[in-house]
């Protein structure tokens, strides 16, 4: 079966250049490094011979917050590791130009197609000495180089649905071949770690979802709208997609019943479709402005679509509701739902719709302490809102202080996990 498969991703190979430079046509891609996935020259290697290096694999933005702050500790270690961490998407790279500013020892790059070939390169040049892979980024190819090298290789913060569960039973002895190749796994909820028990996997442990981890320090967050923000009555529609702003458009209109002056933020998961959104709210007569990084609101605009990278805890520090997108669409039900926990650390009250596949585990948590609640309409939504707007922030900091409780107690057994790893598989 591996063997079937490392044809069939040699011979779509040629498809896959083609779909990626259809996706940079198509601004979904970086520029310049698409290249990175694709082209072995542009594998562009940094890395010190005398230090060990780790590479985190990480799909996108949420996986890749979740792994700053292990990094921050791995720092701290006698050892002086270096770290490749690659990502898939363009908004993580985005976020990683950022986020990795404080480290003289990691590196980004886009993790190439899982084609044999292009590992065997990407493995030769790279030389990794133990590889984590986060979430749910099972890649057959690059798992089994990690074993010809003799690499160590853990799953962290691991994720399987029923669903996805269900496909590799399809090929049980070639996902029990896979899943056993790992040295240790890491998982993200109970679940997970029941199906990878059946999946043959090894040195199983669960200690909670690392998501929760990251540390949001509220000092550091500036924004210069803040006294727009804390003047007018608001709300932010988060991480939505396509079909959702319709949702949010029609809560906004319901507001504007109650209060003449009413701000709606709507931050899209994918911000290349700003301006369509922009659009979209124009022609229902909505005043709309395009919010770009360090912009003011315009005073006369009740409709800010923001049209930047990294910047949600710019808002949700000021917010008192939040709905959170990829949760309305029944179409993606078994991959739906985004992450509401920077909203909660921030003391937010989250809205979210019944789809929410994802973030099962961290929504019960929140549902449990009355920190979110799932809505089902537009209507529903309002009128929530609309209790809501009646009063300012409460600054409360018991629902922050027990979500960094469940972080703090998270990472510290992540960390005693990850670092008896390293010290049994570094040599």
């Amino acid at each position: 079966m591996i063997l079937s498969y490392r044809i069939l991703t040699f011979l779509l190979y040629p498809f896959l250049l083609i779909l990626i430079f259809f996706r940079k046509i198509n601004k979904k891609e970086d520029s310049v490094r698409y290249k990175e996935k694709i082209l072995s020259s542009y594998f562009n290697v940094k890395r010190r011979n005398d230090r060990k290096l780790i590479w985190f694999h990480a799909a996108s933005i949420g996986e890749f917050k979740s792994i700053i702050p292990i990094i921050e500790k791995l720092s701290e270690n006698k050892e002086h590791f270096d770290f490749l961490i690659t990502t898939t998407t363009l908004s993580s790279s985005n976020l990683a130009k950022i986020d990795l500013k404080k480290f003289n020892n990691a590196h980004h790059r886009f993790i190439p197609f899982d084609v044999d070939f292009l590992m065997e390169k990407f493995f030769t040049m790279w030389k990794p000495d133990v590889i984590f892979l986060v979430d749910s980024e099972i890649w057959p190819n690059l798992i089994f180089k990690a074993k010809k090298y003799n690499i160590p290789i853990a799953l962290i913060n691991a994720r399987l649905t029923l669903k996805s569960f269900n496909r590799w039973m399809l090929f049980p002895d070639t996902a029990k071949d896979i899943f056993n190749l790992f040295d240790l796994c890491l998982t993200s909820n109970i679940e997970t770690q029941n199906f990878l028990k059946l999946l043959n996997a090894k040195n199983i442990y669960f200690h909670g979802n690392i998501k929760l981890i990251n540390v949001i320090d509220e000092k550091q967050i500036i924004n210069i709208n803040e006294e727009t923000l804390k003047k007018n009555r608001f709300w932010i529609a988060a991480s939505t997609h396509p079909g959702e702003e319709i949702f949010c458009l029609k809560t906004h209109y319901q507001l504007k019943r109650k209060y003449k002056k009413i701000i709606t933020i709507i931050a899209p998961r994918h911000i290349e479709r700003a301006k369509n959104i922009k659009l979209a709210c124009e022609k229902l007569n909505f005043k709309t402005q395009l919010l770009e990084k360090n912009e003011a609101i315009k005073a006369d605009k009740e409709i800010i679509i923001v049209n930047s990278f990294g910047v949600l805890q710019n808002y949700f520090k000021y917010a008192k509701s939040v709905f959170i997108g990829k949760s309305t669409i029944k179409k993606i039900e078994n991959d739906s739902g985004q992450n509401p926990i920077d909203a909660a650390k921030l003391r937010c009250k989250i809205y979210h719709g019944p789809y929410v596949s994802n973030f099962k585990d961290i929504y019960e948590i929140l549902e449990k302490n009355n920190i979110s609640t799932k809505i089902n309409t537009s209507e529903e939504l309002s009128k929530y809102l609309l209790n809501d707007l009646k009063f300012p922030k409460d600054h409360d900091s018991k629902s922050s202080n027990f979500i960094n409780y469940l972080g703090n107690k998270t990472l510290t057994a992540t960390m005693k996990s990850i670092n008896n790893f390293l010290l049994n598989e570094i040599k």
